[in-house]
């Protein structure tokens, strides 16, 4: 019997910003309810990985199937239809809206008003309901960011830098959070904290310098110390 087919292919997949070549020739995969991690100093084009796969920025050549189907050519707003969602690293909610008013949006996006298992993740929410987002800790942003990104059963969740610049409370937190995630949806994670890194990962990507240099499976590779040397 042959393998199942995964959720996420990319092959020889450039991408360009102008002149400039970003990544070259990336190739990857993602299994259902696999959670894979991609490391790399800044600039190394992580986060440039995340938006192509999320329709953000549209690649020179190559290959991205998510669930069978490809993905090339669709806008960002249809390839989260189909159960693809993307969190940027930069923390950004609709600050003029209350944490209520930006889960309706999200619950209105994909018609799923079910908010229980938000508020499972983040209870702290509930208090914080009324408050504008824009008030919110960053801490309490990446609660609704995750919170709004769930929303709709996604099949893969792609998540730039989700700990960067908060309490490591917020980090043990996110990575129980990741753990349990990962029992519904696939998950492909931008993120330095190695620790959380190898806590999380099935598989990790190194990048370096657009490329990637490195895949890492197996409990005796996943640690710290040898992801270090690709950061």
């Amino acid at each position: 019997m042959s393998a199942a087919a995964p959720l996420l292919a990319v092959a020889a997949l450039d991408v360009s910003y102008g002149e400039s070549k970003v990544l070259f020739d990336i190739a990857l995969d993602v299994a259902e309810r696999q959670v894979v991690t991609c490391v790399g100093r800044n600039g190394a084009g992580k986060t440039t990985l995340l938006k192509t796969i999320a329709g953000f920025v549209k690649p020179s050549t190559g290959r991205i199937d998510a669930n069978g189907k490809s993905l090339l050519g669709l806008p960002a707003y249809e390839i989260a239809r189909q159960g693809v969602k993307y969190i940027p690293q930069d923390k950004k909610v609709f600050s003029d809206l209350t944490v209520r008013e930006n889960l309706e949006l999200g619950s209105y996006a994909t018609r799923d008003y079910d908010w229980d298992q938000v508020i499972a993740y983040f209870p702290k929410l509930t208090q914080l309901m009324d408050r504008k987002a824009g008030h919110l800790s960053g801490g309490e942003r990446q609660m609704l960011m995750i919170g709004r990104a769930i929303l709709g059963r996604p099949k893969l969740l792609l998540i730039d830098e989700p700990t960067e610049g908060l309490a490591p409370s917020i980090v043990e937190q996110l990575k129980e959070v990741f753990k349990d995630l990962c029992r519904r949806a696939a998950l492909v994670i931008v993120e330095q904290n190695l620790p959380l890194v190898c806590a999380i990962s099935d598989k990790v990507y190194a990048l370096r310098e657009g490329r990637i240099v490195a895949e890492l499976a197996g409990r005796d590779r996943l640690t710290p110390r040898v992801c270090e040397q690709y950061v």
